[in-house]
């Protein structure tokens, strides 16, 4: 059987400056730990590294999602930020029980964040009526002109594409009633009124990838073991946002 090849911190950073990610940027960073290889150090590295390759004006954000089929208005949301954990694996994990990390107040879709506009990317995320619309972090990554960054995972894993379905109206993304949500924060006990993600109809976000590469929006590259994929948010809005007008069910098509 063949060993995992030891990934260090410096490999990290220089694999991500290669892909293109720069000191400044903002970066919502999807990821499977298990793909890069035998990581030295673990989740915390490869958060350092993240930190480390968009420096001191760059943000880096991970979605911490709580979400589930089993919520509804007759099974809203409780959800403790400090407490709740995320199911996106051990780097979100991870990443949102650090000091320096700040957490979104949303119930099921909310990101935590670390860096010079960490506050502005979670701030007002439990008034949004929809997890991912204009006014929610992933958004935000669009307007501030940032990345969404794929390590060992692909497109069927870009929560913003949901935000796409939200603006467009997309008839399968949503459950019809809002539900009444209760949101644990140091100073109480706050209630949203708002609507949940629906679960079940299968989608193909992943069917874009070949088209992206040709138009410019993503750059594919690696990262110690993994294949890693870079996305312009601003350009994937710009793309898609046409397309989801016209057809509203583009995503449920496989082909």
């Amino acid at each position: 059987m063949n060993e995992k090849k030891s990934v260090g911190r410096q490999e990290l950073v220089l694999g991500l400056k290669k892909l293109g990610v720069k000191e400044g940027t903002c970066l919502l960073v999807h990821s499977a730990l298990s793909r890069i290889g035998f990581v030295e150090g673990g989740a915390d590295t490869f958060i350092d590294a993240l930190l480390e390759a968009v420096g001191k004006e760059g943000t880096v954000m991970v979605p911490t999602l709580t979400g589930s089929d089993k919520l509804n208005k007759d099974n809203p949301p409780v959800f403790d930020p400090a407490n709740t954990p995320c199911w996106t694996g051990k780097i979100p994990e991870t990443f949102r029980k650090r000091k320096d990390a700040v957490r979104s107040l949303h119930p099921t879709h909310s990101v935590s964040a670390i860096g010079k506009q960490a506050e502005y990317f979670i701030k007002g995320h439990e008034d949004c009526l929809m997890p991912c619309d204009v006014n929610s972090p992933y958004w935000k990554v669009a307007e501030k002109g940032g990345y969404f960054l794929f390590v060992g995972v692909n497109l069927d894993s870009c929560t913003f594409f949901h935000t796409l379905e939200e603006l467009t109206g997309a008839p399968y993304h949503m459950q019809p009633d809002k539900v009444k949500a209760k949101i644990i924060t140091p100073g109480g006990e706050i209630t949203r009124e708002l609507y949940l993600h629906k679960y079940g109809t299968e989608v193909f976000f992943g069917k874009v990838e070949e088209w992206f590469e040709k138009k410019r929006v993503l750059k594919k590259g690696k990262v110690g073991e993994a294949d890693v994929i870079l996305l312009n948010a601003k350009q994937t809005a710009e793309v898609l946002l046409p397309v989801l007008m016209k057809d509203k069910m583009f995503f449920t098509k496989k082909e």
